[in-house]
């Protein structure tokens, strides 16, 4: 019997793709068990699941929410991460290697059972693998709704951060030994390099060396922000005043307003945010050094 389960998320792609999403994934994966989440959420119980029942490569099938789910459900555990990438964002995908248009591929890697230790950052101790946010994104995220989602993909998150960049950013207040500025209007935490695609954001990220890597926007409007993110995209380091960068193992973010926080592309709460760093606290299935 293989040690492999797949948890199918069907949410994170167009509802008429989902039958066929299950026929893939089942020629993939032969004769592995496949569990499907009927409902927000439940990837994680899943894998939970999966880990008790003896699994000890649990397959996230999904976006970046999903991978997340399933991370959370099997940390603790001596089971690894296995992803095949079908969401609308699959930046964790990226992050280590894994060809996100070929699932046959990514299904070979899991197979070849190649295991690599990564950092696990938490923010209020929820688990997260690539990416948190607090103001902005968020709170795109928080207005972007799931029909929207599906009929656009990434580009409504643009569209609902476009429809925010007239109001007034929130006051955000930073804590950490490692940062020199204590104000921003947006803070982005990061455990790879990637965010929101193929593209470098976190200039120094390792996503093995135990520091979350932070950068802060300091006191601008939503619209400089929006300039600012393309401009640290697009370039290959960070160099302007408005935006701090800098390296830690723990980060306090706290603000008097009601400023919400995404993990990974889902909302997670809402500010005060404790964020910390557990080294090498995930096995994670990926392309060899020599693949």
């Amino acid at each position: 019997m293989s040690d492999i389960a797949v948890i199918l998320n069907p949410t994170a792609g167009n509802l008429e793709t989902v039958r066929d999403w299950q026929e893939r994934v089942e020629s993939i994966a032969g004769g592995c068990p496949i569990r499907i989440t009927s409902h927000p959420g439940e990837a994680e119980a899943l894998a939970r699941r999966a880990v008790e029942e003896g699994f000890g490569r649990v397959v996230a099938a999904g976006g970046d929410g999903t991978v997340n789910h399933v991370a959370n459900g099997i940390v603790a555990s001596n089971a690894a991460l296995g992803i095949l990438p079908m969401g609308t964002v699959n930046v964790f995908a990226m992050e280590i290697g894994l060809p996100s248009n070929d699932l046959e591929l990514c299904w070979e890697i899991v197979e070849a059972g190649n295991m690599r230790l990564v950092d696990l950052p938490s923010a209020n101790r929820k688990y997260f693998v690539q990416l948190g946010g607090i103001g902005l994104d968020a709170q795109a995220v928080k207005e972007t709704s799931l029909a929207f989602k599906r009929s656009l993909g990434p580009l409504s998150y643009l569209i609902s951060a476009a429809q925010i960049a007239a109001r007034q950013p929130p006051k955000l207040f930073i804590e950490s030994e490692n940062a020199s500025v204590r104000e921003g209007s947006f803070v982005l935490v990061g455990n790879g390099r990637l965010y929101g695609g193929p593209f470098p954001f976190f200039k120094q990220a390792i996503i093995d060396d135990g520091l979350l890597d932070v950068v802060v926007f300091k006191r601008l409007g939503y619209l400089e922000i929006i300039k600012y993110l393309h401009d640290v995209v697009f370039s290959s380091d960070i160099r302007v005043p408005e935006i701090e960068y800098f390296q830690t193992r723990y980060l306090r973010v706290s603000s008097e307003q009601d400023v919400p926080l995404e993990l990974d592309g889902e909302l997670a709460g809402n500010c005060p945010v404790e964020f910390q760093m557990h080294e090498k606290a995930l096995r994670v299935l990926a392309p060899s050094a020599s693949g």
